[in-house]
């Protein structure tokens, strides 16, 4: 009896059954035979053309991967998404990233949501993943903006957007799990795109194209590489691509809270001395039917403290910062993340055959939600350039479509990093000046229903 048997089947898939000493069965199953590793293998009872599947299978231990078009590095939200926007396009893609991307994985709640905008939830739909979350989004349909300290009532003078001031929500809560759930489900059934993770990819840019080499020893080239790795990239700095950064003296607490009254799908900005305090609606589940994520910022010396408390004093200490009761009694959920707060950008988001997205390219106070949708408003941005350059053969390394991306896009976050950077420096102190001069503001753009909706518009990224 053979050690390993080997049955020839199409589509270069092999069963294999394999005995150990005592002729036992000790694995069987159906693999692609690129990902089987190298074993001894009784080659006189395979046909010829079994013994050419298992020589790239088993006795190389580093094939050589397709050459793409697009290879992005981090596999995140913004990485994660373009992968599957383009491929769903008919551009060949390959994604890197150090963690491993499971397609079944099902993780528990663990008290992070996303806030979606309208126009990104548009490009989730494009790339087959919203339809993919299997976890139901909460809708934002009423956004009210306030004033005050903690543990007194908020300003009489405050600026609400409501369900009149636009023809659908102004965005979504998404789970952090669902979304890293659809994500890898659609990363790994989505043709045209090659998964590598967990993987660590060395990148070779030259002018007339990238290499990638992966630790494990294998490679492919790529016309394009964009970098979706972090506000901490690594491409970006190889590329000497300088980065400014603006410190704040803030740590955002980031948790999930169940409370006694229904939300009614309406957020809160509650803008205190220390930092703005968000209470975001997210969908119920059985045993909280009434759930909402928090974004509290707070000083740095503090929040720590405060994210560390028993779970009775850090109820206590939300309920003081919510300038109301509308939310009656709240009991933490899940989780506590810490988060210290800072703004950076970077000077340029092109080299040769790179381009910056997301965090990569730059990071924005989370004041307003706009942070991971100005990153999604990045490949918004790009697929459009790139589709078409596709659908018009060009080189989608080229420096002027590179050139089309930085144009499109810089400027805009700039401006955006410009707002939330002046917000969180005008409401975060107690100045009574500043202080009635920002309360009558908002309350003058409460007023003013057409300024309202072009807010709206604006936020939403339509």
């Amino acid at each position: 009896m053979p050690d390993y048997w080997l049955i020839d089947e199409p589509s270069s898939l092999v069963f294999l059954l394999g005995w150990d000493k005592r002729r036992k069965v000790v694995a069987r199953g159906q693999f692609p035979g690129v990902y089987l590793r190298a074993m001894f293998v009784r080659t006189n009872v395979m046909t010829a053309s079994s013994a050419s599947v298992v020589h790239t299978a088993f006795t190389s231990s580093r094939p050589s991967l397709p050459n793409v078009d697009v290879c992005i590095i981090g596999a995140g939200p913004v990485g994660g998404s373009l992968a599957c926007r383009l491929a769903v396009a008919g551009i060949r893609v390959a994604i890197v990233d150090r963690a491993d991307l499971p397609p079944m994985e099902h993780p528990d709640f663990d008290g992070r949501a996303y806030a979606i905008a309208a126009g990104p939830k548009k490009l989730l739909e494009d790339a087959g993943i919203w339809d993919a979350l299997p976890l139901p989004a909460g809708p934002i349909e009423d956004i009210l903006v306030t004033d005050g300290r903690p543990g007194e009532p908020a300003s009489s003078l405050f600026l609400e957007f409501t369900r009149e001031d636009a023809h659908q929500p102004f965005g979504w809560m998404v789970e952090a799990r669902a979304l890293r759930v659809a994500l890898n489900a659609q990363l790994h059934t989505t043709p045209n795109i090659t998964v590598l993770a967990p993987a660590e990819a060395k990148v070779v840019r030259k002018s007339e194209g990238a290499d990638i080499h992966l630790k494990d020893g294998r490679s492919f080239k790529a016309s394009l590489v964009i970098a979706a790795d972090g506000r901490k990239s690594r491409l970006r700095s190889e590329a000497g691509i300088p980065l400014t950064k603006l410190s704040y003296g803030q740590t955002a607490i980031v948790c999930a809270i169940a409370h006694e009254f229904p939300h009614d799908n309406g957020a809160l900005e509650h803008f205190l001395p220390a930092g703005p305090f968000a209470q975001l609606p997210m969908a119920g589940t059985d045993e909280h039917p009434y759930l909402s994520a928090i974004v509290w910022s707070d000083k740095d010396a503090l929040a720590q403290r405060f994210a560390d408390l028993p779970d009775d004093l850090f109820a206590r200490e939300v309920e003081r910062r919510m300038g109301s009761n509308r939310l009656g009694k709240v009991t933490p959920v899940g989780r506590r993340w810490v988060y210290p707060l800072s703004a950076q950008y970077a000077q340029r988001y092109t080299d040769t055959r790179l381009l910056l997205v997301g965090d990569a390219a730059h990071g924005i106070h989370p004041i307003a939600g706009q942070g991971l949708n100005l990153g999604f408003r990045d490949i918004i941005a790009l697929s459009d350039i790139l589709l078409a350059g596709h659908a018009n053969g060009e080189d989608l390394g080229a420096p002027a479509l590179l050139a089309r991306y930085q144009a499109r896009c810089r400027p805009a976050n700039m401006l955006m990093l410009a707002a939330t950077d002046a917000l969180d420096r005008l409401f975060s102190n107690d100045n009574p000046v500043i202080r009635l001069a920002r309360d009558m503001g908002i309350a003058g753009v409460h007023r003013l229903p057409r300024l309202r909706k072009a807010f709206v518009k604006h936020a939403m990224g339509l």
